[in-house]
């Protein structure tokens, strides 16, 4: 099996994977469950893009394993509850941009439809502000699940409903037998609460390879742990927070920002939907932060009110000093955005790259 990643920061790489033992496919059996909530006899929806891993990952389970599966052609809002009232779904697979947007269906469109049959809301691949689970979790109940994965790595944690309020913003625990470290530079372990480069084992799938480049394979591995460049914390309950990828994070005026804790407040916003936070030149600070903003349709905004309300809710130094009104952001077909798109268009033409 051979698998390509989102390539959001770079050419995408294959991620070849041996064959499971039985040992692993009992592991694998029991972890899919755990994070994607397919079973034996599920019923399950999902209009999420087959070529990424996660989505391909829940459609081949569920083909193995469940009763129904449901391939929606394209994502609609209020056609995916239309579905799940149709065919009794159990299980479905969103990512938190499809949340956004089933969320500003009107209350009367969303109260139409009979959600009871859904017991698991699978979702992973992006993070999701804390504000847009709260608000899901009201609507539909104790039934969103997110997870941290990545192709080379595959599921890590699962946060499960219970503990979604009282860890905001966490990715979950370990799932399964996951065996997750939070590393220095120089590979020492970090204590609860201290942020660095997350390393991850998950012993239910087997070792892989990049195709082609086994250079890069060994680049990512620390002592048996593989770190795909992401950023974060343990809490000391073994709760992971991710920060953001460390490609991602932004350094003004030698303060480290991450921009995705600022994008999960600007998207709670009224009248936005859609954001992205980058760090653009600056000689000054050597880098400052910019928001691109999309308005919901029919709404014009105003770049600083945005600024103004973003005040309200974080810490000054992380309010974008410029927010820029753009008609859509270069997302992928599984939501994630492809933010060196962004980024090239403020870096072109520089010797400096930050």
């Amino acid at each position: 099996h051979m698998a390509y990643t989102s390539g959001t920061t770079g050419r995408p790489k294959g991620v070849r994977r041996l064959p499971l033992t039985p040992e692993q496919q009992v592991l694998a059996t029991q972890l899919t469950k755990e994070v994607l909530g397919i079973y034996p006899g599920v019923r399950s929806l999902i209009s999420a893009p087959l070529y990424h891993s996660a989505p391909s990952s829940f459609a081949q389970q569920s083909l193995l394993l469940g009763s129904l599966l449901v391939l929606e052609q394209k994502f609609d809002a209020e056609a995916t509850l239309a579905l799940i009232e149709r065919h009794h779904i159990d299980t479905v697979y969103l990512v938190p941009v499809m949340y956004v947007r089933l969320l500003r269906l009107p209350p009367e469109v969303r109260s139409r439809y009979n959600l009871s049959s859904l017991t698991f809301v699978a979702s992973t691949g992006s993070p999701c502000a804390p504000d847009v689970k709260k608000a899901m979790i009201d609507w539909l109940g104790p039934v969103i699940f997110e997870s941290y994965a990545s192709s080379e790595t595959g599921y890590i944690t699962v946060m499960r409903p219970q503990d979604a309020m009282r860890k905001r913003g966490s990715a979950g625990s370990a799932a399964g037998a996951a065996q997750i470290r939070i590393l220095d530079e120089a590979g020492h372990e970090l204590p609860a609460g201290e942020i660095g480069t997350i390393y991850v084992h998950q012993p239910a799938y087997s070792d892989f390879t990049y195709h082609g480049n086994e250079a890069a394979r060994r680049s990512v591995e620390r002592d048996g742990l593989v770190s795909v460049g992401d950023m974060g914390y343990l809490d000391a309950d073994g709760f992971l927070f991710i920060c953001d990828r460390a490609s991602d994070m932004v350094i003004s005026g030698g303060v480290n920002i991450y921009p995705a804790e600022i994008e999960h407040v600007l998207i709670t916003l009224p009248g936005v939907a859609d954001c992205a936070v980058i760090g653009i030149p600056d000689e000054e600070y050597g880098e400052s932060l910019v928001a691109q903003v999309v308005a919901e349709s029919g709404v014009t905004l105003d770049a600083e009110s945005l600024r103004l309300a973003l005040s309200e809710r974080i810490a000054g130094y992380k309010v974008p000093r410029r927010i820029d009104i753009v008609a859509a952001l270069p997302r992928d077909d599984n939501g994630k955005l492809q933010k060196r798109k962004i980024r090239d268009a403020y870096w072109s033409g520089r010797e400096r790259r930050v």
